[in-house]
């Protein structure tokens, strides 16, 4: 297996040819911030726009999800132009979430934490109006709930749902700020469709998907 040699925020690794950068970076130790990345994927999603780093040579900010490795590549995770980008794109997605880390189940293990305390950003935006949905949480299955108000829309469930589990519960619906999380024909979670195997909720990076035991999400990529 061919190999390269790449420099990420002065520290030198080695990455197998044709990885995508971000999961190299995190195979090593590095956080870049992400929120929709699936490593098994064929191609990344590159919806969330919180992973942007900046490679010397290259002119403007790269997705580290759609970027692969090369032989010398000289990465900067925290650059002027990158770290601004990615900020700006985790106060859009916080303009429209419903803030309750006291009472969240994920609280402690939430991505959206994380993403907050490494890019030194608020949680709560300041610049930009909050526009909530209010909508319904689904407490129809009997292992856990999922509320939409928290959903960061990332895919990870319904990946693990089509691809690990076969199973196919959770879609897409709608575009732009209307878009949801769904299930087919609009069914509740709890229907006879749900195996009730809760690896949606293992691979939740928000307390979107809770288990009812208060049993915290693990945050784990797909």
């Amino acid at each position: 297996m061919k190999t390269v040699t790449l420099t990420i925020d002065g520290k030198k690794i080695t990455a197998r040819a044709g990885e995508k950068l971000l999961w190299a970076a995190l195979e090593n130790d590095i956080y870049i911030p992400n929120l929709c990345a699936i490593q098994d994927r064929p191609e990344p999603h590159a919806s969330c726009r919180l992973c942007f780093v900046e490679i010397d040579g290259v002119k403007e900010p790269v997705t580290a999800c759609t970027t692969e490795v090369a032989e010398g590549m000289v990465v900067n995770t925290r650059g002027e132009k990158s770290l601004p980008l990615a900020r700006a794109g985790f106060e859009l997605l916080m303009a429209s979430h419903a803030l309750d880390c006291a009472h969240c189940p994920a609280n402690g293990a939430c991505e959206l934490q994380k993403i907050a305390r490494h890019l030194k950003a608020s949680l709560k935006t300041k610049r930009l109006r909050l526009l909530l949905r209010e909508l319904p949480v689904d407490d129809s299955n009997p292992l856990f709930t999922y509320d939409p108000n928290k959903c960061v829309l990332c895919g990870r469930c319904v990946w693990v749902c089509r691809q690990d589990v076969k199973s196919g519960i959770f879609g897409f619906a709608h575009r732009g700020f209307d878009r949801v999380l769904t299930t087919f024909d609009d069914e509740p979670i709890g229907s006879e469709r749900c195996l009730d195997c809760s690896k949606c909720v293992e691979v939740c990076p928000t307390g979107a998907l809770s288990f009812k035991n208060e049993k915290k999400p693990s945050g784990n990529k797909a």
